[in-house]
């Protein structure tokens, strides 16, 4: 009995025995799976790469009943080929060839010089001539309508070559490499994300994060400000800005960059990296800190003008053997630009001033790039990275009128401003209180010693970019100067051969558009620094403008519309709206004579080619309209709605996804309560210091405001602070004009028109004012839609300070939009003067 009673009570100690010693046994083959055996937690695998993702792998273990006699394996890690690169791409904005000092400029940009010194420097590499689709074309391996971009997603069409969505067809180069093991990032612009997919909502396949870069610190559009961006982490916006002015994204993108490196390297120093650098420098507007726009005044670069800078640069450029000794400097366009020894003393003072706070802001981001690039070094990886340094997405920019402006949302808006009224900003100019723009004829000099400038696909001066690639693993012929046509879509295609990556037949189940370029890695054996390129043919079109270079041959339109003409009527047949020059490039480096005369036959035989690339291609239809097609309908969260009602506070909606309250009638009307004491703080906004409206309670008064384009600000005010309750407060404004339905005729009389704004509170009208214009195309770009607070900047400075939040409460907002609608008599009109302006043309 006394056996039996034991028996119950030891029981549990001998399983406790066994249990503990089947633990030992199996942590035991664990600990050496660790070594690195096959199955091992840190095995690792490289893939083929042709499906992507990969199919999942096989267990390579062994299953039997009890773990103890089973052998666990853990799915192997997946890395890249071995020795291949850390990859660093870096991408500048709207530099021109002639602008940093690497390809024979005076700006100042050592980072750049040094990749050159220490890699290859390449003097015949191209962009298509604007920003967004020379991005997508330098992810994608693809030419830019391949890939929806033919135009910057602002200005997109119903077209498959101009809708601005890059197909699951199309993977980028960061889903390629991220799947084959590399970490990826995207820091800086992002001018590929649809415009009407940019905000909160969603959705975000289009956003880096969707495109395979994991992590994304940036702006999304066209350009922004450096002092107080629409900065987004990831798919969240951030405001690091307020209450720190001396704040500024130039640096702060560098820091951010720096600290991915440093905690990536941290976590597994044998993590490879794609790092996708792409700062705001130097598109407008042009921010650089006072530091660098003394640091670069002082130098007193441009004090002779830009028709002795043209002659300098090129003489620094034949020194430097960026361009063949026989070499013609194209002429001055004394039919489009002043030359310099006819200005006045003031206009000198002022363009003298555009141009050295350009050139700060160039050496400032090529000076934060070089801070990236020892971070690299310190970290030991440099040796085996491979960094690709482009100069610029398209030649200088010439969007900011002949003589340059303050505010570049007033040139998108049509308004150019004489020097007179300029000099009102000559002290703030770079600073947060200006969105400034250099004079045309310095993006023309900056793109010496070639013809035309940014938006401009037939000549080099808006598609020849400096570039500097080192690799000091596999580079050799250090400084050495590649002469070879190449083009931006031949990046990915240089980056899959370096890293010994296949580009993916499928991704997600979904057969790929060939890569179109072709791998410039080649180049890197000194062996073959003088071999012919195997880019033979490429075509060039932007906004109806075309090109095609074959083989050394380059078959060029003349452009109709000067690039800072950005408000005008389009032209209606751009297939055959242009004469064409030709250049023989084997002989005429720069375009300088025009030998289509003598070749008609040639003459044809490219411009037949031509047409064929554009069919292959999606280029087709052409589009040579700029200024209406910024403001045609196209998909949006907002599109065909006529009310909109918030019940909460929103913040950092962009303006494409917002209500437009441009050229229509409108009402906005808030239902708001009061706590004891009062309130104050912004009810909605939109836009903020270049332009924009507000509604707001200051000091208790209820305010509204519509800034134009902070050439004039507009008050409608309420003289007695609200009490405490509820309140509403109603502002309605009647639109006089047609409105953006006139566009439709291409006609822009309906734009920018009169009306009368009237604000109540509680159903009382307190102040009515008419405006005898408005504002016709835009608001500014990088602001945002604001309900219960401000980000960005204020509407008025004079006023507050963001976020300025509402210290009441917003219990509904409703805004209701009116567009005006056409009578018959309305569209007999324009039907009339639609024939009237065709029969001129």
């Amino acid at each position: 009995m006394a056996v039996a009673a034991a028996g119950p009570s030891l029981r549990p100690a001998w399983f406790l025995l066994a249990w503990l010693l089947g633990l030992f046994l199996i942590a035991g083959a664990q600990a050496q799976q660790i070594t690195g055996v096959p199955g091992a937690p840190d095995t690792t695998t490289t893939i083929d790469g042709r499906t992507l993702p990969p199919p999942p792998q096989p267990f390579i273990g062994e299953i039997q009943l009890n773990a103890a006699q089973s052998k666990p394996a853990w799915p192997a890690r997946v890395v890249p080929p071995k020795d291949a690169p850390n990859i660093l791409l870096i991408m500048t904005d709207d530099v021109g060839f002639a602008a940093p000092s690497t390809f024979g400029g005076v700006i100042p940009t050592p980072t750049l010089d040094r990749i050159a010194n220490e890699g290859l420097r390449y003097t015949n590499f191209h962009s298509t001539s604007l920003c967004s689709p020379t991005r997508a074309a330098l992810i994608t391996g693809r030419n830019h309508h391949s890939v929806g971009f033919g135009v910057i997603s602002e200005a997109a069409s119903g077209f498959p070559g101009y809708d601005s969505l890059i197909g699951r067809d199309s993977a980028t180069i960061g889903r390629i490499l991220l799947e084959n093991g590399y970490r990826t990032s995207w820091f800086g612009k992002d001018h590929n994300t649809p415009t009407w997919t940019a905000s909160q909502a969603g959705p975000f396949d289009q956003w880096p994060t969707g495109m395979g870069f994991e992590y994304f610190y940036g702006f999304v559009g066209g350009d922004a400000s450096q002092w107080q961006p629409n900065l987004f982490r990831n798919t969240t916006a951030i405001y690091p800005y307020v209450g720190n002015p001396k704040w500024n994204l130039t640096t702060a993108m560098a820091d951010d960059a720096i600290h991915w490196l440093n905690e990536l390297n941290a976590i597994n120093p044998s993590l490879p990296f794609f790092l996708h650098y792409v700062p705001g420098g130097t598109h407008a507007p042009h921010h650089a800190t006072p530091e660098w726009i003394k640091r670069i005044s002082d130098l007193h670069l441009f004090d002779k003008g830009w028709n002795a800078l043209r002659e300098q640069i090129f003489a620094n450029q034949q020194r430097l053997g960026v361009i063949p000794s026989e070499a013609k400097l194209t002429p001055w366009p004394d039919d489009l630009l002043k030359k310099w020894d006819t200005l006045s003393a003031e206009e000198k003072k002022l363009f003298i001033r555009q141009a050295d706070v350009y050139a700060a802001y160039l050496a400032y981001t090529d000076h934060e790039i070089g801070r990236v690039i020892d971070e690299v070094a310190k970290l030991g990886k440099l040796d085996n990275t491979l960094i690709i340094y482009i100069s610029g997405d398209n030649g200088a920019s010439a969007e900011g009128s002949p003589n340059g402006t303050p505010s570049e949302v007033l040139q998108f808006n049509g308004v150019e401003l004489p020097v007179a009224e300029q000099m009102k900003w000559y002290n703030a100019w770079g600073s947060q209180e200006t969105y400034n723009h250099m004079a045309v004829p310095w993006a023309w000099a900056f793109d010496t010693p070639y013809k035309w400038t940014k938006q401009v696909p037939s000549f080099f001066g808006g598609t020849r970019q400096g570039m500097a690639i080192s690799w000091p693993a596999q580079i050799r012929d250090k400084g050495g100067i590649r002469w070879q046509f190449h083009h931006v879509i031949d990046i990915v295609p240089t980056i899959l051969e370096a890293t010994g990556i296949t580009a993916p037949e499928t991704v997600d189940g979904i057969a790929q558009k060939p890569i179109e370029g072709v791998s410039l890695a080649y180049t890197f054996d000194k062996a073959k620094a003088g071999a012919d390129s195997p880019h033979h043919l490429q075509y060039f079109e932007m906004m109806g403008v075309q090109g095609l270079y074959d083989d050394g041959w380059m078959l060029s339109a003349i452009p109709v519309r000067p690039p800072w003409e950005l408000v005008g009527k389009a032209i209606q047949d751009p297939a055959s709206a242009y004469r064409f020059e030709l250049y023989d490039l084997r002989h005429d480096w720069t375009q300088s004579t025009d030998i289509a005369g003598s070749n008609p036959e040639k003459v044809r035989e490219l411009t037949d080619l031509m047409f064929a690339e554009f069919s292959k291609y999606q280029v087709l239809p052409l589009d040579a309209s700029v200024a209406t097609r910024m403001v045609l309908p196209r998909p949006s969260v907002s599109a065909g709605r006529r009310e909109f009602v918030y019940h909460a506070p929103v913040g950092g909606i962009p303006r494409g996804t917002a209500p437009s309250l441009l050229n229509t009638s409108y009402t906005i009307r808030a239902e708001i309560v009061v706590p004891p004491g009062g309130a104050e703080g912004v009810i909605v906004t939109d836009g903020g210091r270049f332009g924009g409206y507000g509604l707001y309670l200051l000091k208790g008064r209820p305010v509204f405001l519509w800034n134009l384009l902070d050439l004039r600000r507009v008050r409608w005010e309420g003289k007695d602070a609200l009490a405490p309750g509820r309140h509403t407060l109603e502002y309605d404004f009647q639109y006089d004009g047609l409105g953006f339905a006139t566009l439709a005729f291409n006609n822009l009389s309906g734009l920018g028109r009169p009306g009368t704004g009237t604000l109540k509170v509680d159903g009382k009208e307190v102040a009515t004012h008419r405006l005898d214009r408005t504002v016709p195309m835009t608001l500014p770009w990088d602001e945002t839609f604001d309900i219960g607070q401000d980000t960005g900047t204020p509407v008025d400075d004079r006023d507050y300070r963001v976020p300025f939040a509402f210290t009441g409460r917003i219990e509904t907002l409703t805004i209701t939009v009116d567009p005006p609608k056409l009578t018959p008599e309305d569209v007999q009109k324009l039907q009339a003067a639609q024939r009237a302006s065709q029969d001129a043309n």
